[in-house]
């Protein structure tokens, strides 16, 4: 059996305005044909309206796992069998996979309910039931063969390829309003997931980082151009410095990006580290000193504790703030001013969390 070069890191905060953490999240396999590098994470939308939604996330992570690896075994070569085609995975993935899925899932939802509810609410349909679960999910395969992706509602899929670009590729044409966000509970949901469909040509041309993330960190940022700094400074921090070091500091770094949105924070990551060996990276240089730190909102007091302070034990952390700004980079985080601005095209200078909280 062949040995795998990722690297997985997952982390979860729950939102400082959140009293209870809706999202779950799951991170396994090594990128082989016999065992394919699955990562998933789903935010259940926990209004009152969605009072189960902590449950509908883990259905979807867990579900997604189940039907991630069966897809893994379709692309799989067996012996001297051929596999499907790769014309044929592709269809299966943007048609087969979205509605095996959601039919999993309601099935899945309306069971629990039959389980666990005492007696029938007059007048609940089974979509006021499922409605009770509602979850959000973005999860990603890569066998040798194909990378795929898949995604209904907010969240992101960030991929660093083998040339370094930070890319969002199933990004929707158009954001959602407020906080309204397409969901596994809305009906014929299949019709509405977004799939990424990447075949793999070459081993050199595997990403070098592969994420999928809940909007609790996207939001923690000013802009879209500050949360791919984040994602580029992840990749270069992986680099310099490797994955466990990340791992220590990725509660700290989350903690302080759930202050910013108030919402729960979760990432899940797979570092290539074939990729990293392979390229020529300069030492990330060592990080300023930190400024003062910005004023914590109302209630985040407890959940800083909790995730540790932004310093961790390599410096300060990716944390949005007004304090994290500057030209060697916001909060030192090994962040893009380590790739420079040829590396990814933005602009380093500049907070992307903006000046407030």
């Amino acid at each position: 059996m062949t040995t795998a070069p990722w690297e997985t890191l997952r982390q979860s905060v729950q939102g400082v305005n959140k009293t209870r953490n809706q999202d779950y999240c799951d991170a396994l396999g090594r990128g082989t044909a016999e065992e394919p590098l699955i990562l998933a994470v789903a935010d259940g939308h926990g209004s009152a309206v969605h009072a189960r939604s902590h449950l509908g996330s883990r259905f979807a992570v867990d579900l997604f796992v189940e039907q991630a690896r069966q897809f893994g075994e379709l692309a799989r070569p067996r012996g001297d069998e051929r596999p499907p085609s790769l014309a044929w995975l592709m269809h299966y993935a943007e048609h087969t996979f979205p509605r095996q899925l959601v039919s999993a899932w309601r099935e899945r939802v309306l069971g629990n309910w039959a389980r666990t509810s005492s007696h029938e609410e007059p007048g609940l349909t089974d979509e006021d039931k499922l409605l009770l679960y509602g979850s959000t999910l973005v999860g990603a395969v890569l066998t040798p063969r194909v990378f795929a992706a898949w995604q209904l509602g907010d969240g992101e899929l960030t991929v660093v390829g083998d040339d370094g670009r930070v890319s969002v590729p199933l990004a929707p044409v158009e954001a959602d309003l407020g906080d309204e966000t397409e969901s596994l509970c809305t009906p014929e949901a299949w019709l509405r997931v977004r799939t990424h469909w990447a075949p793999v040509t070459a081993p050199s041309r595997t990403p070098r980082l592969i994420a999928v993330s809940t909007d609790g960190l996207s939001k923690s940022f000013a802009s879209d151009r500050g949360f791919l700094q984040f994602m580029a400074g992840l990749d270069d921090r992986l680099s310099a410095e490797g994955a466990a070091t990340v791992r220590a500091v990725l509660p700290a770094w989350l903690g302080k990006a759930s202050q910013h949105s108030g919402d729960d924070t979760t990432l899940v990551a797979a570092w290539n580290t074939a990729a990293a060996a392979g390229s020529v990276l300069e030492p990330a240089p060592p990080p300023p000193p930190p400024a003062t730190p910005p004023a914590v909102p109302a209630g985040a007091a407890d959940a800083t504790a909790t995730a540790g302070t932004a310093e961790g034990p390599t410096g300060p952390g990716p944390g949005p703030g007004p304090a994290d700004h500057g030209p060697a980079g916001y909060g030192g985080y090994g962040g893009v001013a380590d790739a420079g601005p040829a590396a990814t095209g933005l602009d380093t200078t500049t907070d992307p969390h903006g000046s407030g909280t």
